[in-house]
């Protein structure tokens, strides 16, 4: 079976017919995509246009140079690589470096040969490859970094993260926030009883439906242990109840079978809220919901308390 390779997108700058026709033959039949710039206003447009993975510019040009191109493209594209080849006359070798120190990779002296253009592009290629398998990883660590790996719900950190900005967006716009401190009750005795698989079990129930009724301007996550944190943004006062009730009854609805029993889990929840001008800081907030979440515990579980603002 053969392996499908993709073609990589190529800008090719050069106010030369020729060297563009030539650039044009090394390419055929090879896993690139090139386009073609006649001067560095069509480099810019293109550029942005095909958002190329490597960039081949000639040194001189009519309306601005390839140093003037190169520094353009490291400067609009911190979080991709693009990889640059300048060509050079020899005249002008003694401006590589200048072009080295503003971003790019390589160069190759004009007449070149083709085969080494091709060589030249196929390291491109490689670092290419390379770099976005690193930003690949990257994203992956970082992904791991603030997610619970149990229940793929965000951890305390990203919570705490994504809070701290809301906060503030919630004091400048005058909409509320409010903090949802959830524990599921007697866990430690599903664990104790049934065994570690089914408590993870009833933990990845919990975060499925806690998922659900999350919405885009939300963020929820497992802080730890059985203790799960909501929060919410844009719901009134007199609607807060409601809608952590809806979440509540639903897990107290959902039947578990460990050793061959049908068994119900609830879980109790403790609310906060904020508007206003001044934001709390998330962690005093974290701290009010978690007070109000004993009370729930201490008046029988299964039950709600909301601090108001």
């Amino acid at each position: 079976m053969t392996e499908t390779v993709s073609k990589l997108c190529v800008l090719v700058v050069d106010d030369s017919p020729v060297y563009r026709k030539l650039v044009e033959h090394t390419l055929e039949d090879e896993a690139y995509l090139p386009v073609f710039a006649k001067n560095g206003r069509e480099a810019l447009e293109l550029y942005a246009k095909h958002e190329p993975a490597i960039v081949i510019t000639d040194w001189m040009m009519p309306d601005f140079s390839g140093l003037e191109l190169c520094r353009h493209v490291r400067g609009d594209a911190p979080h991709r690589y693009v990889y640059i080849i300048i060509l050079t006359s020899i005249s002008e070798k003694e401006n590589v470096v200048n072009g080295l120190a503003a971003g790019a990779d390589d160069y190759l002296t004009k007449p070149f040969d083709p085969g080494e253009l091709l060589a030249r592009i196929g390291v491109g290629r490689r670092t290419i490859d390379l770099h976005r398998q690193i930003d690949s990883k990257n994203k992956l660590l970082e992904e791991m970094a603030h997610s619970d790996p149990l229940t793929g719900l965000p951890n305390r950190r990203a919570i705490e993260a994504w809070a701290g900005r809301q906060l503030r967006g919630a004091a400048r716009h005058g909409y509320p926030l409010w903090v949802v401190y959830a524990d599921l009750d007697s866990f430690k005795t599903i664990n104790d009883t049934y065994g570690h698989d089914a408590g993870d079990q009833v933990l990845k129930e919990f975060a499925t439906i806690l998922n659900d009724c999350t919405r885009a301007s939300d963020m929820s996550g497992r802080i730890g242990g059985d203790e799960f944190l909501f929060v919410l943004t844009h719901v009134e006062e007199g609607k807060i109840q409601m809608v952590v009730e809806r979440m509540r009854e639903r897990f107290a609805s959902k039947k578990f079978s460990f050793g061959g029993k049908s068994i119900s889990v609830t879980a109790s929840f403790g609310v906060c809220g904020f508007q206003g001008n001044k934001p709390p800081e998330f962690s005093e907030l974290v701290q009010r919901a978690d007070k109000a979440l004993y009370c729930a515990k201490r008046a029988g579980r299964n039950q709600i308390k909301i601090e108001s603002f």
